[in-house]
């Protein structure tokens, strides 16, 4: 729950879905919020797979909001130490993933890096704020 003085602060929200890339714009997101007082809102975003014609008992295996918790609890604890004094806020939402800011494109190589993603092209059209895409680095 936000509370008046969360409102007022400025907010980073970073897309993270467990790969690398997620995971290095949840650490960029970190520095940033550490620099400017900004909050972190990582948000991850799942949905039933198209054509699944049954919802899953809550608890189950199968579950994909169970997964996309449990996604966003291992990425978080992999940066816990990063920046303690911000202030991360993690969400995990039902829809799309495209309301994500700060992506992390996909580890292709060669002329295909220079490409983006379809989250990353629809949010740097899309987004009505700053958008930062994170390419992979070798090593």
């Amino acid at each position: 729950m936000s509370t008046p003085q969360d409102q007022d602060r400025r907010r980073i929200v970073v897309g993270v879905d467990g790969s690398e890339p997620s995971k290095a714009a949840l650490r960029w997101a970190i520095c940033q919020a550490e620099l400017t007082g900004s909050v972190v809102e990582a948000v991850t975003a799942w949905r039933y797979p198209p054509g699944s014609a049954v919802v899953p008992a809550p608890g189950r295996a199968a579950d994909p909001q169970s997964a996309a918790e449990k996604t966003l609890i291992v990425a978080l604890g992999e940066v816990s130490d990063l920046a303690p004094e911000v202030k991360v806020c993690p969400r995990v939402v039902q829809g799309p993933a495209a309301e994500m800011l700060v992506v992390g494109s996909r580890g292709h190589g060669g002329l295909a890096a220079a490409l983006l993603g379809s989250v990353s092209q629809h949010c740097v059209q899309d987004a009505h704020c700053p958008v930062l895409v994170l390419h992979a680095t070798s090593g």
